[in-house]
């Protein structure tokens, strides 16, 4: 009896800290969580005329994979709203890749964002899914928070080209 409580103990540890992708049973999936910056160029230029605006992004991302485990990655964004302006961006739909340092990505398509402005801080709440690789067929939540000191008064003029973000992505478990 206390040999299999023993081991029945040792294998729900070694599932609990697998990492991720590879706990418990073929198909379970822990949570990965990145958070980083972002490099934004937009075209044509954001005003504060609405207008349909590319969006392309880099990001740098510090992920933990698993309890105590964190990896570099990097991520390009390529996205597309149908009216995107200084003040807010809708509908934006779009897809961001994420090299993980180990060799590994993530292929996410974003089909859902939610734009406000709170206090001078554009936030982008977006939501998709994790269509290839790391964390395939999970739900993903993205936040983008672009500080006030980076839409200076070129909105009112020609336009502003490029933002930084502060960027966390989350795939669910």
């Amino acid at each position: 009896m206390a040999v299999t409580l023993g081991a029945l103990v040792l294998m729900v540890s070694s599932l609990a800290w697998a990492p991720a992708g590879h706990a418990g049973t073929p198909g379970e999936y822990e949570a990965v969580t990145c958070t980083g910056n972002s490099h934004s160029h937009y075209d044509p230029p954001l005003t504060l005329q609405p207008q349909e605006t590319h969006n392309y992004a880099h990001v740098r991302y510090t992920c933990t994979t698993a309890p105590g485990h964190t990896t570099p990655a990097t991520g390009s964004f390529d996205s597309v709203s149908p009216s995107a302006s200084c003040l807010s961006l809708t509908d934006t739909r779009g897809v961001e890749t994420v090299h993980y340092a180990d060799g590994t990505r993530s292929v996410i398509v974003i089909d859902g964002a939610t734009t406000v402005r709170v206090t001078g801080v554009l936030e982008s709440l977006q939501s998709g899914r994790v269509v290839e690789g790391r964390g395939k067929g999970h739900f993903i939540r993205r936040t983008v928070s672009a500080l006030p000191r980076q839409l200076p008064t070129d909105c009112l003029t020609s336009g502003l080209r490029v933002t930084e973000s502060a960027v966390q992505l989350e795939i669910l478990p």
